[in-house]
Parts: C-alpha cells; sequence; structure tokens
C-alpha cells in the first residue's frame, strides 16, 4: 500500500493543480477498492433513474388530475419509486463509506509503518506532532473525499445528463435558460478552486504545526510548570492556532462565495422555469403537467450539479491533505527488506558463549558527521571481547552517545568499518545487527501499561521465572511491591508514577531479559544515589557473566574496574587501558579522575600500572 500511494503520489506534482489531476489522484486511491466503487456507482445510478421516472408519473398524475382519472394506481407507483430509491440510495451510500474508511485504514497503515521505519535523520529534521497528524487529521478528510466525492462527481454529472435529456424532449427553451444560469455559477466556482486547495494546505499545515508544539509542550511539562512557562507556551501555540485560523477563514471565505453561486444557480433556475414556463402554459405552449415535470427535472439538473461543484472544491480540499501525506510516505526510510521479527532469546541464563576469535563489536578507523563538513568522530577504532565490560569516558561532546548512535545502526558512518563477531555491517542486515545487542539509554523510555508489558517489551514470551530473574538482577524488587498489582501494575504516562532512577532499572531488566550478545549503557549511574549506585556496579559485573557491556560513563567510579577504558578526545581514541594504567599514562583520563577527586585503588597498584601500560587492542 505505501509503495502505491508513493508512486501515486509522484504522479501529482506538486506544481499540478488542475482538476483533472486532483480527480485522477483521488481515483487511484481507491485501487483495490473498485469494485465497491462500481457496486456504490450503479446503486446510487439506479436510485437516480427511478429519481428520474418521479417527474414523468408526476406529470400523468397532474394531466389525469386534470381530466378526471383514477389517480391512487399512478399515487402507488409514485410512492413505490420514492421508497425504492431511498433504500437503494442507503444502501449505496453504506458501500461508500465502507470503502472510505477502507482507503483510510490502508494509508494509515503505510504511515503508520512508514513513520515507524524513517531513517533516524528524518526525526532531526520533522517534528512529530507533525507527522502523526497527518495519520490523524489528513487522513480523515481524504476519507470523506474518496466515499463521497468521487461518487458525487460521477453521478452526479450522469443524473444531470438524464436530467437534459428529458428536459430538452419537454421544453428545449426553458433548457436553453436554465443552462445559462448554471454557466454562470460554474465560471464562478472554477475560479475559487485553486484558492481553496491552496488555503486547506495551509489550513492542515497549521493545524500538524499545532500538534507538534503542543506535544512539544507536553513533552517537558514539568519543566514548563518550574520555570512558570504556560503562558509563553500558550502564547507559542496560540500563533500556531491563530495561523490555523487564517487559513481556516480564508477557506470558509472562498466556500461562501461559491455556496451562494451554487444557490443562485438553483433558486435562478426556478424562478425562470416558474415564470416562464408559466407564461407558457397560459399561452397553450405547454401543459401544467408539462410544467411541474420541467421544475422536477430542474432540480434533477441542478442539485446534481451543485453536488458536483461541491465535490470538486472538496477533492480540491483533499490534495492539500494528500500532498501532506505523500511527502511523508516519501521520506526516506530504513531497508525492509525483511519483516521485524521478535527477538530469538537463544541464550540462556549463565550459559557462554563459545570461545572465538572474533570480538563482538570492532570499530576500525570509524568516521562520522551529523552534518558534513562537521565531523563527530574521527578515525575511532576499538573492541570488545566476548564476556567483556568496556567503557567510553570524555568530555561532553566527544563522541560517546554517537557511538552507541552507529551501534544501534540508527546511522551509518561516512567512512570505516564497524563489526559485529567479525561480520562487517555491510554483510548484515540492521535486524540483525539489532538482534545482538539491548541498549539502556540515558533518557529512559517507559511506555504507559503494566511493569511488566515494560520489562518485557523485547521478550513478550518470556517465563515468569525469567522476569523474576531480571527483577531481582535489577534490584526493582522494592518497586514491585510498592506497586498496586505489583508487575500488574499501571505505570503513567512516560512512567511517571516511576522515579528516574526506578525508571533506569526497567530499562535495565528490559534489556537483560532479551540476553543481547553486547549490552550498551548509556551512563547508567546518572539517576542512581550512591548506594545503589555500588549495587549497579556489582550488577555490571554479573552482566559480564552473560555477555559483552559497552558503558558510557561520565562517574569514572562505576567504570574503574573494566576490562577497558576508551578515553575519547574530540572524536578520537586518546587512550585505551584499565583505571590504574590510564592514570599514570593519559593525562586526558588523569584530568577527568582529578575532577572526581579519583586516585589509584593502593600505591603498590599505581607503581605497577607506571611500569607498564596497557597495549591497545589489535584490530
Amino acid at each position: 500500500m505505501t509503495e502505491t500511494v508513493v508512486e501515486q503520489g509522484q504522479a501529482a506534482s506538486e506544481g499540478d493543480r488542475s482538476t483533472r489531476a486532483a480527480v485522477a489522484t483521488m481515483y487511484r486511491l481507491t485501487t483495490g477498492r473498485r469494485s465497491s466503487v462500481a457496486v456504490a456507482t450503479l446503486l446510487t445510478l439506479v436510485g437516480s433513474a427511478l429519481g428520474l421516472a418521479q417527474p414523468l408519473v408526476a406529470k400523468h398524475v397532474v394531466d389525469a388530475s386534470g381530466r378526471g382519472q383514477v389517480l391512487w394506481p399512478l399515487l402507488l407507483l409514485l410512492a413505490v419509486l420514492f421508497v425504492t430509491e431511498a433504500a437503494t440510495g442507503a444502501v449505496g451510500r453504506f458501500v461508500l463509506e465502507r470503502m472510505g474508511e477502507g482507503v483510510v485504514r490502508g494509508l494509515r497503515h503505510g504511515l503508520v509503518g512508514r513513520l515507524l521505519r524513517l531513517e533516524m535523520r528524518e526525526y532531526d529534521r520533522h517534528r512529530s506532532g507533525d507527522l502523526v497528524s497527518r495519520v490523524t487529521s489528513d487522513t480523515t478528510l481524504l476519507r470523506e473525499v474518496v466515499s463521497q466525492a468521487l461518487v458525487d462527481l460521477v453521478t452526479g454529472a450522469l443524473v444531470a445528463a438524464g436530467a437534459i435529456v428529458l428536459m430538452v424532449w419537454i421544453d428545449p427553451l426553458l433548457l436553453l435558460l436554465v443552462a445559462l444560469t448554471v454557466a454562470a455559477a460554474a465560471m464562478i466556482v472554477a475560479s475559487l478552486l485553486k484558492g481553496i486547495r491552496v488555503a486547506s494546505e495551509r489550513m492542515q499545515n497549521s493545524v500538524g504545526a499545532i500538534a507538534a508544539e503542543l506535544e512539544r509542550a507536553l513533552g517537558a511539562l514539568p519543566m514548563v510548570r518550574v520555570h512558570r512557562a504556560e503562558d509563553r507556551e500558550a502564547a507559542r501555540i496560540g500563533k500556531r492556532v491563530e495561523a490555523a485560523y487564517d487559513a481556516g477563514v480564508r477557506t470558509a471565505k472562498l466556500a461562501s462565495v461559491m455556496s451562494p453561486a451554487v444557490e443562485l444557480a438553483v433558486q435562478g433556475s426556478f424562478l425562470i422555469v416558474l415564470v416562464i414556463g408559466g407564461l407558457r402554459v397560459n399561452g397553450q405552449a405547454n401543459s401544467l403537467g408539462d410544467l411541474v415535470a420541467f421544475l422536477l427535472y430542474a432540480s434533477y439538473l441542478v442539485l446534481p450539479l451543485s453536488s458536483v461543484f461541491r465535490a470538486v472544491g472538496l477533492i480540491q480540499r483533499g490534495m492539500g491533505a494528500y500532498q501532506r501525506i505523500e511527502q511523508a510516505l516519501s521520506l526516506p526510510a530504513e531497508p525492509s527488506a525483511e519483516k521485524p521479527a521478535v527477538r530469538v532469546r537463544t541464550r540462556e541464563p549463565g550459559r557462554h558463549v563459545a570461545s572465538r576469535e572474533e570480538p563482538v563489536l570492532a570499530l576500525r578507523d570509524l568516521c562520522f558527521g551529523y552534518t558534513p563538513g562537521l565531523p563527530v568522530l574521527r578515525g575511532l577504532s576499538f573492541t570488545v571481547a566476548h564476556r567483556q565490560q568496556v567503557a567510553l569516558v570524555g568530555r561532553s561532546g566527544a563522541g560517546k552517545s554517537t557511538v552507541f548512535a552507529l551501534v544501534a545502526r540508527f546511522y551509518e558512518p561516512d567512512s570505516g568499518t564497524l563489526l559485529f563477531d567479525g561480520l562487517p555491517t555491510s554483510e548484515l542486515s540492521r535486524a540483525a545487527c539489532r538482534e545482538r545487542i539491548a541498549v539502556v539509554d540515558q533518557n529512559t523510555h517507559v511506555v504507559h501499561g503494566t511493569l511488566r508489558d515494560n520489562i518485557t517489551y523485547a521478550a513478550p514470551d518470556a517465563t515468569e521465572a525469567e522476569v523474576r530473574r531480571v527483577v531481582e538482577l535489577a534490584q526493582l524488587d522494592g518497586v514491585v511491591r510498592r506497586l498496586p498489582g505489583g508487575l500488574s501494575g499501571m505505570l503513567g504516562e512516560r512512567g511517571g508514577t516511576l522515579s528516574a532512577g526506578e525508571r533506569q532499572r526497567v530499562a535495565l531488566a528490559r534489556a537483560l531479559l532479551a540476553r543481547p550478545a553486547l549490552l550498551l549503557l548509556d551512563e547508567p549511574t546518572s539517576h542512581l544515589d550512591t548506594i545503589n549506585e555500588t549495587a549497579l556496579t556489582t550488577v555490571m559485573k554479573d552482566v559480564t557473566q552473560e555477555c559483552s557491556v559497552l558503558v558510557i560513563a561520565h562517574r569514572l567510579s562505576t567504570v574503574q574496574h573494566a576490562d577497558g577504558i576508551v578515553v575519547l578526545d574530540n572524536g578520537r581514541s586518546a587512550a585505551f587501558g584499565q583505571h590504574e594504567d590510564l592514570l599514570t599514562s593519559s593525562a586526558a583520563y588523569r584530568e577527568l579522575a582529578a575532577g572526581q577527586m579519583l586516585r589509584p585503588a593502593n600505591t603498590r597498584a599505581s607503581a605497577v600500572a607506571s611500569a607498564r601500560i596497557h597495549p591497545r587492542p589489535q584490530l
């Protein structure tokens, strides 16, 4: 569905705003549901045909009444035609509405699938609230277009054509006068269509901006409250609301001009038919029955044509929404050659990975920058062996978090090689790489749901014993006892019922339950007190019995027992070694340690450390 819509969008370029191109684009959205469109159109035409027959019956009723003939058979026939038309129209409308919902469902599935797989760079360029509005409000507008406007356009034109044929048969002169009135209204409507589409597109963009700004404020609500910025945020969002209002008023202004034009065609046609037709009846040119039939056919001509005018205006509005949807669907996404699968947990607790020569992770001369010409990593190289804990330390901005982003395949390196178990990422899919890792981010993610839902997010098939094991390992026992319902207790939006440290431990339990080959920890002690920090240090030692650990650390006390420490400086590896070695061999590390008042564990260790330097890993 996604690929189909993208191809359709390419056919409807932004520069092509003609009504014909808009109708063709909207029609292509019904691909795969043409049978429903055909059935609905047929039912609508049948109902319209029954409606076209009613004026002829009414003509005979009027004429028969004038001659004193029996009327009840004709009246019964008229009632049957009316009821059958209503029933047929109701079924046709239901088929259309169901088809419209199906189109919207397909678009929403395509958009959701696309947005969840966009390249990470795209989230840096687009606001998530605006992207969400394309799944909600924009698709809702399109549902109205495909479920009403398209069929109204077709059936309205066909019914109008049928009415014209019958009106020519009854009185060609009156038809000519009606046609002139309708043509004048059509010229006015045609001149407004382009402006309606542009104004509608601006309004949809403004609505998306409102969603984005509101999400921004609600996502940082504690900060907003503490800094008393409610009024400022309300004013900021208010500007977007005003922009949406202005665009809506512009659309309403154009529509308000179009509506009287359509009404003028309706009322003017009836007045002309009444006046001129009445004179022709008095002049014996037509019978009273002819006048009644012509009046009814005038309504069958003008009302379908007015529905055609409104349908064209709605299609132009829908094109504004469709352009935004097409833009979202055309954003670059990660390759989807293979379907995302739930992590397969093949490792059992306590089982070690077989001895291998290749490290679980290796970076070789890795270079990367978020912006061309502004590198963040400059030829970075290091390795993480199996069941080894390696720490990344350095000043803020040295590139530590960027290393995690590249290991998780959120971005691709500009040059150099990233290897998992000796295999370059160019030979592995992103899913295969991510199956090997788990991440505990500094900005811990806790979703609305139960505590168990959050812990088992990466491994929904986990047993109760496995869940209890990671709860104990991550020291979440206290949280389980405190929450009403324990593991089945509900957590608030973004884990609002938990402290920052508790959210981090939930993320740690979730990562451990997946049993990755490599665990990425981004400053795991940033929200922990001293007691819990010491406990986590012990946990990290235990974790290395099951998997390798790569940790970003600002508190050097948590990694001073790591197997290796990479000191990053300006995107390069300034030094590599263990804590005691680096205190004597690396000025950059000593500066970091001095800031935290860390010293060698003992004098003897210091002397030994000064006599030898831990060699850099062989790549």
